[in-house]
């Protein structure tokens, strides 16, 4: 017996800059599940991954970024029976747009620093990822 399984993915960043000297990253409540975590969202017809973290960090944030794709990690896990999810998350630096939750996607949104956000995260593979950009960016 052959199980189909269905593959999603969706695709974002860590979107983080510089205040008071400090690396701060954007996290926010998602309203799906009430999780924080990066902005994110699914691949749309014919989208690069990189096309679809723009788009979705625009319409979840307001905000336009400039992608660091060097920094790229993958979070798997199945969120219910019989599908499986990739996340693709990169980093992301702000670069215009004015910072405006969408209200149908999203609770809650907050700059904070790295300690700040990996206390407020509510699944450790996300944790897991921000702590890989805070390594691979030297940050302590």
């Amino acid at each position: 017996m052959e199980l189909d399984i269905k593959l999603e993915k969706s695709c974002g960043a860590i979107i983080w800059r510089e205040q008071e000297g400090k690396p701060r990253v954007l996290v926010l409540q998602h309203q799906n599940g009430g999780h924080w975590a990066f902005p994110k969202g699914h691949v749309e017809g014919r989208e690069t991954e990189e096309e679809t973290a723009v788009r979705e960090i625009f319409e979840e944030t307001g905000l336009k970024v400039k992608l660091d794709k060097s920094f790229r990690k993958v979070v798997t896990f199945s969120p219910k029976p019989r599908v499986m999810k990739d996340v693709i998350y990169f980093a992301a630096r702000p670069t215009g747009g004015k910072l405006k939750k969408q209200d149908a996607e999203v609770i809650d949104i907050r700059w904070l620093t790295l300690g700040e956000a990996l206390k407020l995260i509510t699944y450790e593979t996300d944790r897991a990822v921000l702590r890989a950009f805070a390594a691979g960016y030297n940050f302590p």
